[in-house]
C-alpha cells in the first residue's frame, strides 16, 4: 500500500520532464491560437485584417528603388518593377501604365529637383495570408532640394504591392508636409 501510494504522488508529479513538456507544448499552442484568433473590429475591413510577416527581399526592393529616386536614376531600379504599375500618389493622382512609362514620368518628376535625400523611420514586408498578396510598407522623411534652391521636406508612407514574380505592381503614397530643416 506505501509502495502503491508513493508511485501514485510521483506519476501525478508536474515536475516530470514528460508532464513539463506538455504543459510548454499546451501553453506555447494557445498563445499561437490567441495571436491569430478572430476578433471583431468596429468597422468592416475592406481588403484584409489577416497579416503575416512578408519576404524582407520586398522590404530590400522598396528601399532600393527609394534610393534610385534620390540618387536620381530611375532606370537602375526598372527590374523591381512589373510589365504594368499603378501608382496612386499623395497629390491625388494617379499613374497606370507600363513599367517604362511609370519609370519615366517619375523620372521627369525627379529631374525638377537639384538633389533629394531621404531618411527612413520604418520598413516592413507583410503577407496578407486570405488574400494571398505580398506587400511591403516604409515610412521615411524626403528632403527635395528645387533647381532655385529651395528646400522642401515631406514625411511619406507608402505601400508597395509585389506580384507572384516578386515585382512592384502597385504603390499607395500618403504624405504630410512638414517645415525644411534648418541650415
Amino acid at each position: 500500500m506505501f509502495t502503491a501510494t508513493i508511485v501514485a504522488i510521483v506519476s501525478c508529479n508536474p515536475g516530470s520532464s514528460s508532464s513539463t513538456q506538455a504543459t510548454t507544448d499546451d501553453s506555447t499552442t494557445t498563445a499561437s491560437s490567441e495571436v491569430q484568433q478572430d476578433v471583431t473590429y468596429a468597422y468592416p475591413v475592406i481588403y484584409s485584417s489577416k497579416f503575416t510577416t512578408g519576404d524582407p527581399k520586398n522590404s530590400q526592393a522598396v528601399l532600393n528603388i527609394w534610393k534610385a529616386f534620390d540618387n536620381g536614376d530611375l532606370a537602375s531600379a526598372k527590374d523591381y518593377f512589373a510589365d504594368s504599375v499603378e501608382m496612386h500618389l499623395s497629390d491625388g493622382s494617379m499613374m497606370h501604365s507600363v513599367r517604362d512609362s511609370v519609370i519615366a514620368a517619375a523620372q521627369s518628376y525627379r529631374n525638377g529637383f537639384s538633389a533629394v535625400s531621404s531618411s527612413i523611420d520604418a520598413v516592413m514586408a507583410t503577407k496578407s495570408t486570405d488574400k494571398d498578396e505580398n506587400w511591403a510598407l516604409v515610412w521615411g522623411l524626403e528632403r527635395d532640394t528645387h533647381k532655385n534652391g529651395k528646400v522642401d521636406s515631406v514625411y511619406l508612407q507608402e505601400t508597395w504591392r509585389f506580384n507572384k514574380k516578386g515585382k512592384a505592381d502597385l504603390m499607395y503614397q500618403f504624405a504630410a508636409s512638414t517645415k525644411p530643416p534648418k541650415k
